[in-house]
């Protein structure tokens, strides 16, 4: 059994090994793949594809699946429209049970290595499903793997970067968006100088401090070393430097709620020069005042902190094969087609998702400022820490952040309380270091 199996999840992966020996409609349950590689026109049958994906983007995958069934006539994709914000939960009951659950996921990075603990991914390592893997950008190929295997494929990428005003700079006399933490400080007074309006507005979302944590060197944990870092001494640090802009009247004060939506209207309707944000933020803020020349966004690399380095945290979607499939050779072949850069060139055009293939980054794809800007932003993104229920240290760590910014404790205190939240709670296993 592979390392990492949890004794409560083996009940389920008995259950999967059963569901996988049954077939599916005439399809090979061999997890090897050799069937699809060598001949994989004579792969038949039927396979689901749970997508969770928003209404909006599925008529360009119902267009993918119907060219993947053009082009392999013998196999019928089933594609069911999941919500995001069930499915996570949905999949791990279905495996569990080894009933209803899909072929083929989307999964969210951080689902993937929850999912392969508890032995619910097929390892895909050597099958057609990872195909060209050299053409995959390293970060977010980082995000599929578990234990030394690769369990998903990278679907769509993303990452944050700084987002301005030009017309704002330009009335400041700035020329150029802030390199560093401390430039972006410098850069935030001077607006207001000139201009009189706000240099900022931060996030007060945990996930949107990491740019201030890995510029000064700090992680949320060390993994190999089980160990939680984040209120090591330059975890401190980079909270010091994101309580600057809050402490001054260079930044709006951070909402306890809705904090996202609060940055992100202040940015679009001109009220502050400069958020930090992500791709999917793009189209929304074309639709403010501010923005309705779409040149006047600007779009930059994260700022880097004292060390001289910037990094910023990756997001996206892998495609993950079910354990249980009965029908691996099918579900292989889907997958490689989804994620081939053809099929990823017609998602970045169409739907404005950023691909995860270096080839994808057609002239087609980057005659778009944004998505230009936003590749180069990939450029220093890196992967959050890879375990299982990554998601859940969010919660803790949005409800500290956010008093750390409004100044109810000092950076110190407050990430000393998250960090002995995570080890009471959720890493037991860990050290607070």
């Amino acid at each position: 059994m592979r390392r990492g199996i949890t004794v409560a999840a083996i009940a389920g992966v008995l259950a999967l090994t059963a569901t996988a020996c049954g077939g599916n409609d005439g399809g090979s349950g061999d997890s090897s793949g050799k069937k699809a590689a060598e001949d994989p026109q004579s792969v038949s049958g039927s396979i689901t594809w749970w997508d969770t994906s928003n209404e909006a983007e599925g008529p360009t995958y119902d267009k993918l699946v119907a060219a993947f069934q053009k082009e392999y006539p013998k196999i019928k994709v089933d594609r069911t429209s999941v919500s995001f914000d069930q499915a996570e939960q949905k999949f791990k009951t279905a495996a569990q049970s080894g009933k209803g659950a899909p072929d083929v996921i989307r999964t969210d990075v951080g689902w993937s290595a929850g999912f392969a603990n508890l032995g619910y991914l097929q390892p895909l390592d050597g099958t057609p499903a990872l195909d060209n893997v050299g053409d995959f950008l390293p970060g977010p190929l980082s995000t599929a793997k578990w234990n030394g295997e690769t369990v998903g494929v990278p679907q769509v990428t993303d990452t944050l970067g700084l987002l301005y005003n030009k017309e704002v700079f330009q009335e400041a006399g700035i020329a150029k968006p802030p390199a560093t933490w401390d430039e972006f400080i410098a850069t935030a007074k001077k607006i207001k100088q000139k201009t009189g309006v706000t240099g900022t507005m931060l996030n007060p979302e945990g996930y949107f401090s990491l740019p201030f944590l890995y510029g000064e060197g700090a992680d949320m944990l060390d993994v190999e070393g089980k160990k939680i870092t984040v209120a090591s001494p330059e975890g401190v640090k980079a909270m010091e430097t994101a309580l600057q802009l809050t402490e001054s009247d260079v930044a709006l004060k951070p909402a306890t709620t809705d904090g996202y939506v609060a940055a992100q209207t202040a940015f679009k309707d001109g009220k502050v020069a400069m958020i930090v944000n992500g791709p999917w933020s793009v189209s929304d803020s074309y639709g403010g005042k501010a923005f309705k020349n779409k040149d006047n966004l600007g779009i930059a690399n994260i700022p880097a902190g004292s060390t001289g380095k910037a990094a910023a945290p990756i997001g996206g979607h892998n495609y993950s094969v079910y354990r249980g499939s009965g029908n691996k050779d099918a579900a292989y072949l889907f997958v490689k087609f989804m994620s081939s850069a053809k099929s990823q060139e017609l998602t970045a055009k169409e739907i404005n998702t950023l691909p995860t293939r270096t080839s994808a980054y057609t002239a087609a794809v980057t005659a778009d400022p944004a998505k230009k800007a936003f590749q180069q932003a990939l450029s220093v993104s890196r992967s959050r820490p890879v375990i299982p229920g990554v998601g859940d240290l969010f919660v803790a760590f949005d409800q500290h952040y956010v008093k750390i910014l409004r100044g109810d404790v000092s950076p110190e205190d407050g990430l000393k309380a998250l960090a002995k939240e995570w080890n009471t709670k959720l890493l037991k296993d860990y050290t607070v270091g």
